[in-house]
């Protein structure tokens, strides 16, 4: 007579199943819907809904409580999980109903933003030039002209009207939501969900930063009068700002940071590191156009999971809006494949069997994942990563004078390099805090933060372009990148200390890999503790932006002479996984023959399409 199985055996491989395949269905339409097919939205929420109601089914949550009494060891531990998952989206019916209208209102502004006509009037010839949301961007940043600046900023100051009626009334939904639940607002019940953490607690982080760093401002002002006495007026100008600190040295760097090596810098600098997407497929959809979503993204169609105790690698899909041919494109380009490309190396390397922490949702916390993410960035942005791969066309090196140049530049700023995320998380907190919400309050909001934590001589409502701000699993999580660059900064110093370099260091890879094993088993409190061997605290982030120039520079020269002693990784660029390129609908390459033939195909492609 065969042995009874354990129920709790059973009941985990059919929650699993299950979650799988609702979380897969979403997600699959969510990247068609993001992509600009807004064919399929009415079925996007459907599949949200039905992925939301299984969350929140208390019949399935008391099985797993029930299995739990008899259940011993690993699968104690694991029922253990899945009752916590279910803890956090447990919600009475007339909640879900009212999610439902905030979810299909959050579609209706999606389809309204990238279906517009969106561009600038033209200051010389009156014209309306076409151009995207992010094109604008980065014309603010890169353009010589300063008419041509002011009109872009003027054209993206009248988008947040096409869909303000509708925001507002879906804070007031989230809102309703939240109470719903027992909490007194959305901002609420998101950073309890999302960070486990209080918004007393929350925002006194972030105040005390604000704190320490706001005689930026001070600095900037001097600045300002500075550089007007030498004829460049108008720094704190939200259309000069950019420009006028860093804009001519963007272009100065343009020439080291070419679209046919992004592939190519992003692959040896992960393959160096020894880090990867364990067997895993990553989809890639790099270019901006009109319909596609307006801020870069990584998701995960196919979560890790198990079968018959067989690991089945997952999959992710990395967009961008990268402008082809615009100045400081290509070097967006690879800080987005290095960021992106650190989420997907977090998820995908996970060995946990069950679902309900293998997503990018709670119980996983945004800041956790921004972390792994926000360290990928570090990497890239670090000078000894620019000096060692950066290269123009004709081989030469990124010139540490000109990071010298970047860095006089900017450093008055260096303090205020979390005030911008620090401007959402405290603007959002007053949208969702605000009684009878209205245009007019919303705006005045809008313009009072934005003058309070930017410091600008215009008032401006840009951050209604936040395109965060829209949609339910995005909204109020701001807060998360900033918790994020503090573990970033705290873990970085940990490595230093511990190794002395990162850039190419393999030791730093095995602990990263080691990390992202765990997914979301533990809580991101105790993983925090567990990579850097410390609590999260603002401490490491402010004494670095606060650290003198000199500092700063003998850090750099430190860090540079260090990696001189490390070999140059020169082989196989090998990332353990599937990497597909795509535009939209269609294929453009893939890694089946190998990375360098499809980066050397792609570049190919990419060439082509700029002529």
């Amino acid at each position: 007579m065969r042995p009874e199985r354990d129920p709790g055996i059973a009941l985990l491989e059919r929650l699993n199943s299950e979650y799988n395949k609702l979380h897969k269905s979403y997600e699959e339409l969510f990247w068609t819907s993001y992509m600009g097919d807004h064919s399929v939205d009415k079925r996007m929420n459907e599949a949200q809904a039905a992925r939301d109601a299984f969350r929140s089914d208390p019949q399935r949550k008391a099985e797993a409580e029930q299995a739990l009494k008899s259940a011993k060891g690993e699968i104690r531990d694991r029922l253990k999980l899945w009752i916590g998952f279910f803890d956090l989206y447990q919600a009475p019916a007339k909640a879900a109903a009212i999610k439902a209208k905030a979810i299909d209102l959050d579609a209706k502004i999606m389809e309204i933003q990238t279906s517009r006509k969106e561009g600038y009037i033209d200051p010389h010839t009156k014209k309306f030039v076409e151009a995207s949301n992010n094109k604008m961007r980065f014309i603010m940043r890169t353009d010589k002209d300063e008419a041509v600046r002011k009109a872009c900023f003027q054209a993206l100051e009248k988008l947040p009207y096409d869909v303000m009626d509708e925001y507002i009334q879906v804070v007031k939904l989230r809102n309703e939501y939240a109470r719903a639940l027992g909490y007194k607002d959305f901002y609420e019940y998101k950073a309890r969900i999302d960070e486990n953490m209080s918004k007393k607690e929350l925002f006194s982080i972030f105040d005390k930063i604000y704190k320490k760093t706001r005689y930026g401002f001070a600095n900037v002002r001097k600045l300002e009068k500075k550089m007007a006495a030498h004829g460049k007026p108008g720094l704190r100008k939200p259309w000069n700002t950019g420009y006028l600190l860093a804009g001519e040295l963007a272009k100065q760097e343009d020439p080291y940071y070419r679209f046919e090596d992004a592939l190519t810098l992003w692959g040896r600098s992960f393959a160096a590191l020894g880090i990867g997407f364990k067997g895993g497929t990553v989809k890639l959809d790099l270019l901006d156009r009109k319909g596609k979503h307006h801020n870069g993204f990584c998701h995960y169609p196919d979560l890790v999971q198990y079968r018959n105790g067989k690991r089945l690698p997952g999959s992710a899909g990395i967009a961008s809006n990268t402008v082809l041919g615009q100045a400081g494109a290509a070097a967006h380009d690879i800080h987005v494949l290095f960021h992106e490309g650190g989420h997907a190396a977090d998820r995908l390397n996970s060995v946990q069997p069950d679902a309900c922490v293998n997503h990018e949702y709670p119980p996983s916390t945004v800041s956790w994942a921004e972390t792994h993410s926000m360290f990928m960035d570090a990497l890239y942005f670090s000078i000894e990563w620019r000096t060692r791969y950066a290269r123009t066309a004709d081989g030469n090196p990124y010139p540490f004078d000109l990071f010298l140049r970047k860095l006089d530049a900017t450093f008055p700023m260096r303090p205020l390099d979390l005030m911008s995320i620090i401007f959402v998380v405290f603007f959002e907190k007053e949208v969702y805090e605000t009684k009878d919400l209205t245009r007019a309050k919303l705006i005045e909001i809008a313009k009072r933060l934005s003058r309070k934590y930017t410091d600008r001589s215009e008032d401006s409502i840009s951050i209604l372009n936040l395109p965060h701000i829209y949609s339910w699993e995005s909204s109020a999580y701001y807060h998360g990148y900033g918790l994020a660059e503090l573990g970033v900064h705290q873990w970085r110093k940990y490595f230093y200390e511990k190794y002395g370099y990162i850039v190419d260091n393999p030791r730093v890879g095995m602990e990263l890999v080691k990390i992202w094993s765990y997914a979301s088993r533990y809580p991101a409190k105790q993983l925090v503790k567990m990579a850097t061997g410390k609590k999260l605290s603002p401490d490491a982030y402010i004494a670095s932006v606060t650290a003198s120039k000199d500092k700063a520079i003998a850090g750099a020269k430190a860090r540079i002479k260090r990696l001189e002693k490390v070999p140059m990784h020169k082989g196989k660029i090998d990332l353990d996984g599937r990497l597909i390129l795509v535009h939209g609908k269609k294929k453009i390459a893939d890694s089946k023959d190998g990375f360098e033939k499809m980066a050397k195909k792609y570049a190919k492609w990419l060439r082509a399409a700029r002529a």
